[in-house]
């Protein structure tokens, strides 16, 4: 498994999420996992909200696989909180931090998270208090690691004016068909142009490049926003002749192509796949493997429907 930079190390580029686990018996669980651990994947993804109701997920991944300290410790174990469905908000309180962190190592049966995001972005943040809740959750050996979901170049910025930690990944929707991230930038000054209107604060994919903060891709083969995959989709009819045609060059499924998209780019992108099917999740770590041409990556590009001036 390709490995990009992450933090102080590195990490796998394709991550193994989490969030539909809710339904799956434990034998499915340890199956995934498995195929998981023996594809190179050893980062697991979570967040407090998956399964619907608070730690739902979390729970079922560690009451199916029973680690022990020494197999909990061959892994990473991410996690995220800040959202608030019941009271339809997002909190980054210092206490709702701290809260949510101690239910997600309760439910994962874990004396530590790895990594701890922030998931979507709170209008009322109070950056001091966060920093607050990093310096304790840091100094009690409860998280070791931090970063943010879904933020842009200057929420970040408003971030580090209190916390001390690195911010070591932002965890972004990305697809090829879903690429404003990359595809603003290259349309940045055309007037009239759907594409070119930023929606990211500006340069996010740059500014992480800068920052040395890992981008990781959420939705890597959703065609929109939750609209559906554009894998095999009669809608783009010749985006997925390309991908075919490149699947059969470099010997992988169409999943491994739209995988290896991602993982091109120069910025060391991680993948953050939701599937519970095995084989796609070998497909995809068989495509992590796969370095397109510039050619191929362009072409995939265009194929998409995005503008190349």
């Amino acid at each position: 498994m390709k490995s990009v930079p992450f933090g102080p190390g590195t990490a796998p580029a394709v991550i193994a999420g989490m969030m539909r686990i809710t339904d799956k018996p434990d034998a499915e669980i340890r199956t995934l996992y498995d195929t998981a651990r023996s594809a190179g994947i050893d980062f697991f993804d979570h967040a407090d909200i998956y399964g619907g109701a608070m730690h739902v997920c979390e729970d079922r991944f560690a009451s199916a696989l029973r680690l022990s300290p020494a197999q909990r410790e061959e892994i990473v174990l991410q996690t995220k909180c800040g959202i608030v469905p019941d009271a339809g908000m997002f909190d980054f309180s210092y206490e709702h931090i701290l809260r949510q962190v101690d239910g997600s190592l309760k439910a994962l049966r874990t004396d530590y998270i790895d990594v701890l995001l922030l998931h979507r972005p709170d209008a009322l943040v109070e950056p001091d208090e966060v920093a607050r809740a990093f310096d304790e959750l840091s100094a009690a050996g409860k998280v070791r690691e931090f970063g943010v979901s879904n933020h842009t170049p200057r929420q970040i910025d408003l971030l580090r004016t209190a916390v001390a930690q690195p911010l070591v990944a932002n965890q972004l929707q990305l697809s090829i068909t879903h690429a404003p991230i990359i595809a603003q930038p290259i349309a940045a000054n055309m007037a009239g142009e759907q594409q070119s209107i930023v929606r990211d604060g500006g340069g996010i994919v740059e500014y992480c490049r800068i920052n040395g903060i890992t981008i990781q891709a959420w939705s890597p083969y959703q065609a929109g926003f939750f609209d559906g995959v554009f894998l095999g989709n009669p809608d783009y009819p010749e985006l997925n002749a390309v991908i075919d045609r490149l699947a059969d060059t470099h010997g992988v499924t169409p999943t491994g192509v739209a995988t290896a998209w991602i993982t091109r780019h120069p910025a060391g992108m991680q993948v953050v796949l939701g599937t519970t099917t095995p084989h796609r999740l070998q497909e995809a770590a068989a495509g992590a493997d796969v370095t397109l041409s510039r050619a191929e990556w362009y072409e995939l590009y265009r194929a998409a429907g995005h503008l190349l001036p």
